[in-house]
């Protein structure tokens, strides 16, 4: 007799099929499992950086393997939905609102896929910023962030077609209370500017 089948991670698998920037002329695609991966590392930096920030301070502490985890599926109900281009997402307050209740079924599909045990276990994860509110900010950096380097990379191969996201995603980024993403935006953005042998 066939053991009874759950579809999640069959469907966690198909991240990779989900194109972003789809509104862009891309010289490299890059594609929400792609993007995961960089907010992952990206949000473990950053609260490396937080702790080290307020080491005198134990409440303040984050774990950043946790804040991975959170990164690595912050985006996983655009398999559902696909990647809605930000001018879009954000047109207006009702658009906006609509598209978050949308996210939210989307998530609730995406779990039904999975056995009530482990619904529970990932339910935790992908509502993360109901139990654990302050990784919503690192999270938050680190998705921008990542856009804001896709960006820098478009630009550095020639591609005007980021220069004006470039700008308005650095000013975001900068109206992100994130003492960590400060330091990281003056200590390691930079290096994303430099060639190969530059960097070296």
């Amino acid at each position: 007799m066939t053991e009874q089948q759950f579809n999640f991670f069959a469907y966690i698998n198909r991240m990779k099929y989900i194109m972003r920037w789809g509104l862009m002329r891309n010289t490299v695609s890059e594609n929400i499992q792609e993007h995961s991966l960089q907010v992952a590392v990206l949000a473990h930096a950053l609260c490396y950086i937080h702790n080290k920030l307020n080491a005198d301070d134990s409440q303040k502490q984050l774990d950043p393997s946790k804040a991975c985890v959170y990164a690595v599926f912050h985006d996983a109900n655009e398999i559902i939905t696909g990647d809605m281009p930000t001018p879009i997402k954000y047109y207006n307050p009702v658009i906006k609102e609509h598209y978050h209740k949308i996210e939210d079924i989307s998530k609730e599909k995406l779990l039904s896929m999975l056995p009530p045990d482990m619904e529970e276990y990932y339910r935790d994860i992908f509502f993360y910023e109901n139990r654990d509110p302050d990784y919503y900010v690192i999270i938050k950096a680190a998705d921008k962030l990542s856009a804001y380097l896709k960006c820098v990379e478009e630009v550095k191969a020639g591609n005007k077609e980021f220069s004006k996201a470039k700008e308005s995603i650095y000013a975001n980024l900068k109206e992100i209370d994130c003492p960590a993403l400060e330091y990281f935006l003056d200590h390691f953005t930079n290096s994303f500017e430099l060639t190969l042998d530059e960097l070296e």
